[in-house]
């Protein structure tokens, strides 16, 4: 008896869960959305044709910035070298351990 009344309570949970899973289409077609528009083909390709013009095409960041140095690059080798020499700046793979 008590195995009649378990197999039979996990028939009706199972037959109870098996309606709550109830599934639309397989390729979403209820989240599809649905555009009811009075515009002309011509109006929105003129629409298209000024935000193309406002808009730019590049990705933020992706130009390069120059810099013209006036410096001398022997000056500034000198500069390095003299630095390294009076421990401003660590030279090596390891560098200055303080």
């Amino acid at each position: 008896m008590n195995k009649t009344a378990r197999f039979l309570s996990l028939a009706a949970v199972a037959a109870f869960a098996s309606f709550g899973a109830m599934a639309d289409e397989a390729d979403g077609s209820q989240f599809a959305l649905q555009f009811d528009t009075n515009r002309t083909r011509a109006e929105v390709a003129a629409e298209a044709s000024t935000v193309a013009q406002t808009r730019s095409q590049e990705p933020a960041g992706s130009r390069v910035v120059t810099y013209s140095s006036t410096a001398d690059r022997s000056a500034v080798r000198a500069l390095a070298a003299e630095a390294v020499r009076t421990g401003q700046i660590p030279s090596g793979e390891i560098g200055t351990i303080m």
